[in-house]
């Protein structure tokens, strides 16, 4: 490179340089630079450049810092130096200018003069371009805050980027392996994640963030403001939302655990008796009035959501849950975490209740909106509330849910964790999903194939000894998945039909639920490949008259005597029809209410109703007969405590007998004769007999 090449290049990086202290004007009496000795040139004035060019605006210093150039400006002032070295050589024209360093020591100070005036002016051109450089960054950054279509399309990239940084943090990162070979989280079992509690980020996995929201982003923005929340998304048609009476109170911390419950205010209260009258009046209108004037009454809400879900109103179902989750999500204590595990809720108190039975039933209708992960996070939370005993036996469900996720991880974790204390593989559901959990696991191929041969290992003996602990699960399962099974299957007595007359009729329900909740998981042929030798192996080991078969057989008839009230409560809410069907007369032949169904017996009441004042014993039959037709009358009215007097009683009388006039004007008022269809009518329904 030539020694003009050079000087250019130290001139230029000199003109990028921060400013010395001569050019800021605390070293006025400074020896001047190497530079300027060398080329014998005069040492720069005060306030001037490395070449003496005056500098703009030395009045505020800090103007003098250089800005970072971004990298396309660097670029096209390497492009533009190359360009001018390449036409002053071309201009030289002499062999030795391609010399590079040979000439180093033949320079001519005609050149050394036209250098330095070239120097000079490329010196002052960096500081032009960064003065320059920095007005249009800072308009940049002025464009950014405006709203108008080119922020918005800011914003939605952004949403993009971080939607794309979710998914992968998503992504199964290494973790630390168990002692069956299966990956272990270092997060609690129960670690619930305020992402997977929102339907829309589950969709948008499946079908794509256009697809879910569509154009509903622009909305959004012009929408009022409401609370964000977690289990649910406020939406626009709800009537607006006002302190219900509703409030949550922290009981107690015991190792680490918090107790909360929820608490009714008077008024909230009173709003509870009217619901319960409206329910005795069999009525739904009842309710929906009652809605109108309260539109945010938890046990109304569900109430009414079964009332719609009967009428095939799945939409209005569905919204009228997600409104009592928003009501009670908006009462929750400070201090309540959804996400910790720590927090508890009895479910004995019945302020509690609520709030279990939303959960549940927004689990279920997400599970059919095909939502399973989604579905899966909330029996998590369920779960997390009362673990120990949990009042809606959400255990018969989690299994499902983590195969329908392909959570497989999950469910070998909660079996391991809990089997030692809870007996999960007594369970038909855990018997037969957790081996099926392992095939799936044995078919990832990004696993290692150790990991893949233990899983598989282990599916076969786990699928073995449930077939052995149940065997009055097969053959149903084969028939809802419409399999025939082989001669020697069909014909032999243990997977027959007096396995299933022989059970007992709590072992009956729970193999009854499982059969028609998962029958669809088995119904892949080769998950049935999979399950054949397994069965043939069974039977030699029955044939054989193994002692594990003769153990299964003795458990089947100590245990399973009676089904505890949370899993009766788990079948009514599920209602599977397999299962329902299978129920004791005891639990069918009482009224269930779908905001409490089967109350448990030692609940914890804060306030009861008051009894209603009626004396049915001292009514007439005519009254009776009356109270048939008009339930709103009463012949005999309030009674008096002074009944010795004559007047009074008089009166009751007179009062009676108008009461019950006004009644029958109101009932003949109200009955509407249907007219014969007319001759002359050609569209009439035909002859009217």
């Amino acid at each position: 490179m030539s020694r003009r090449a050079l000087r250019r290049l130290r001139g230029e990086q000199r003109g990028q340089e921060g400013p010395g202290l001569g050019e800021l004007g605390l070293g006025l009496g400074l020896d001047p630079g190497p530079e300027h000795a060398r080329e014998g040139g005069p040492p720069p004035a005060p306030g001037k450049g490395p070449r003496g060019t005056p500098r703009a605006g030395v009045s505020n210093r800090f103007e003098l810092i250089p800005a970072e150039e971004s990298e396309d400006e660097l670029v096209a002032g390497e492009e533009r130096a190359d360009t001018r070295l390449g036409e002053q050589d071309t201009a030289a024209g002499s062999p030795q200018g391609s010399r590079g360093s040979s000439r180093e020591g033949a320079v001519s100070p005609s050149e050394t003069a036209g250098d330095g005036h070239r120097e000079g002016q490329e010196a002052q051109q960096p500081d032009r371009t960064l003065a320059t450089s920095n007005k249009p960054r800072k308009k940049k950054k002025k464009r950014k805050t405006k709203k108008n279509s080119a922020g918005e399309t800011v914003e939605d990239n952004d949403l993009e980027d971080i939607e794309s940084l979710l998914e992968r943090m998503e992504e199964p990162r290494l973790a630390p392996q168990s002692q069956g070979g299966i990956p272990a989280d270092s997060r609690p079992l129960l670690y619930v994640e305020h992402r997977n509690l929102n339907p829309e980020n589950e969709l948008k996995r499946y079908f794509g963030a256009r697809a879910v929201l569509g154009d509903q982003r622009p909305r959004q923005r012009q929408r009022q403001y409401v609370r964000s929340m977690w289990l649910t998304a406020p939406k626009n048609t709800w009537p607006r939302y006002s302190k219900t009476g509703i409030t949550m109170q922290l009981l107690d911390t015991r190792r680490g655990v918090q107790h909360f419950t929820f608490e009714h205010h008077r008024e909230y209260q009173q709003v509870q008796f009217k619901f319960l009258d409206a329910v005795e009046s069999m009525d739904p209108n009842n309710i929906v009035l009652l809605l109108q004037m309260n539109p945010y009454h938890v046990d109304s809400l569900l109430q009414l959501s079964d009332v719609c879900r009967m009428q095939e109103d799945q939409e209005m179902a569905r919204d009228l849950i997600e409104r009592a989750l928003y009501s009670l999500e908006c009462a929750f204590h400070p201090v309540f975490s959804l996400t910790s595990g720590t927090c508890r809720l009895d479910y004995r108190r019945p302020e509690n209740r609520a709030f279990f039975l939303a959960l549940f039933k927004h689990l279920m209708f997400l599970e059919k909106r095909g939502c399973p992960r989604t579905a899966l996070e909330f029996c998590k939370l369920i779960l997390s509330l009362d673990p120990e005993n949990d009042p809606l036996c959400v255990l018969l469900l989690i299994d499902f849910l983590s195969l329908r996720a392909r959570e497989y991880s999950f469910l070998t974790r909660l079996f391991q964790e809990w089997e030692s204390h809870r007996n999960l593989s007594q369970l038909p559901n855990f018997a037969f999903s957790v081996p099926l959990a392992y095939l799936f696991l044995s078919q990832q191929e990004e696993r290692p194939e150790l990991e893949r041969s233990q899983a598989r290992e282990r599916a076969a003996r786990l699928i073995q000894l449930a077939l052995v602990m149940f065997p009055s699960v097969l053959m149903p399962l084969l028939d809802h998945c419409s399999v025939q099974p082989d001669a020697r299957v069909a014909s032999h007595p243990f997977f027959g039909l007096n396995a299933q007359i022989s059970q007992s009729p709590a072992l009956n329900q729970l193999t009854s639920l499982y059969v028609g909740r998962t029958h669809a998981l088995w119904k892949d042929p080769a998950v049935m490949a999979w399950l054949e030798p397994h069965v043939h192996e069974v039977l030699r080991m029955v044939d054989a008259q193994d002692a594990l078969v003769q153990e299964a057989e003795h458990k089947r008839k100590i245990r399973y005597q009676s089904a505890p009230r949370n899993i009766y409560r788990h079948i009514i809410l599920s209602e599977m029809k397999e299962a329902t069907a299978a129920l004791p007369l005891e639990v069918t032949s009482q009224p269930v209410m779908g905001f409490d169904p089967l109350p448990p017996l030692d609940s914890i009441v804060s306030y009861t109703r008051p009894e209603r004042t009626s004396h049915p014993s001292n009514e007439s039959t005519l009254s009776l007969f009356f109270r048939s037709l008009l339930p709103n009358f009463n012949l005999q009215g309030d009674i008096r405590h002074d009944g010795d007097d004559e007047a009074g009683a008089a009166q009751d009388l007179n009062q009676g007998v108008n009461r019950l006039m006004a009644a029958m004007r109101d009932m003949l008022a109200n009955i509407q004769f249907q007219e014969p269809p007319r001759e002359d009518n050609p569209e009439g329904d035909g002859d009217w007999d």
